[in-house]
């Protein structure tokens, strides 16, 4: 389970993430709203552990150690910090991805052996930028669960490629369905989609978790 209490962090002249409670359990997918885009940025930094809160709470298991959860987390295209050069053809992303894993994790072979391995062989030769939203957010899902310690994935506004949901739900929903790999994940995004039943919570809630029910 990931827990997060009263996460602050303060920017240069106001708060970049105000108060935040929340929590996922340990194999679902908790969506979060945030209103801009710096707020958003600055959740999936802390909850994926690339940045420390100014203030506030965050445990990962049984862990409050950043590195633990660092170690743990994978953040996934996060505008402006590690969302793949549109100019990058697949492979040389995949390349490079790769051999960010360290060495014990790595799965064998070169980008176009895991391509293969993938079925994604086809997508080796295209630029970045012609992945269709969804194509992008399944081939960055799986290049962080490349690594095998990764357990907890953090989108940060997967939303942002397409405002129908069906452009980003069913890969960020498929990342916790892997019958052979606990996975964990919390999307930060603009708005909820209206028909969304499952957890959500909101940047500058303190009141944790909430269930959404059908209107």
């Amino acid at each position: 389970m990931l827990s997060a209490e009263t996460l602050y962090v303060r920017g240069r002249h106001s708060a970049l993430l105000p108060p935040t409670s929340l929590e996922a359990n340990a194999g679902g997918l908790l969506l979060v709203s945030g209103d801009d885009q710096s707020t958003r940025t600055a959740l999936a930094l802390v909850l994926a552990g690339r940045m420390r809160p100014t203030s506030g709470t965050l445990v990962w298991g049984h862990s409050a150690q950043t590195g633990h959860l660092r170690r743990h987390a994978a953040l996934i295209d996060s505008p402006e910090v590690n969302a793949p050069e549109q100019h990058f053809r697949v492979r040389d992303l995949v390349a490079e991805d790769l051999a960010l894993i360290p060495r014990r994790n790595r799965p064998r072979g070169n980008a176009a052996d895991w391509l293969s391995d993938e079925g994604l062989s086809n997508l080796g030769p295209r630029w970045i930028e012609e992945l269709e939203p969804a194509v992008r957010l399944d081939l960055l899902t799986r290049l962080a669960l490349a690594d095998v310690d990764v357990e907890l994935l953090v989108f940060d506004s997967p939303d942002r490629h397409g405002a129908d949901p069906e452009a980003w739900l069913p890969a960020v929903t498929g990342s916790v369905s892997l019958p052979s790999h606990l996975v964990t994940a919390v999307a930060v995004v603009a708005q909820i989609p209206p028909d969304w039943t499952g957890p959500a919570a909101a940047a500058g809630a303190t009141a944790g978790i909430a269930e959404k029910v059908p209107a």
